[in-house]
């Protein structure tokens, strides 16, 4: 798994190559607002993770996920951790673990 220094950075090198939707929390699915679809856990997987950790604050702390679904439709889902994570299912929860 190939390793980034920055959030952007991940983000511009997996959309341009295997990742290009974007994914958004909801609290029992996740969204693809382009594609008008929602993804329930079972319809997708979590292909590789990464944190990143802010140089000078905690409130820049999150984690990308590369996903893919059941139907093909691969993208990028970007979250805070720890006391800024969305509140999502302990279903949605699990699986981004």
């Amino acid at each position: 798994m190939k390793n980034y220094d920055t959030l952007s950075e991940a983000i511009n090198d997996l959309q341009a190559n295997e990742y290009p939707y974007d994914f958004n929390l909801k609290p029992e699915c996740l969204e693809c607002a382009s594609l008008k679809i929602e993804l329930r856990t079972e319809d997708f997987k979590v292909d590789k993770t990464y944190r990143f950790e802010g140089m000078s604050s905690t409130d820049d702390n999150c984690v990308l996920y590369a996903i893919s679904s059941k139907n093909g439709v691969k993208g990028l889902l970007v979250d805070a951790y720890g006391v800024y994570a969305e509140n999502i299912s302990e279903a949605i929860r699990k699986k981004l673990r």
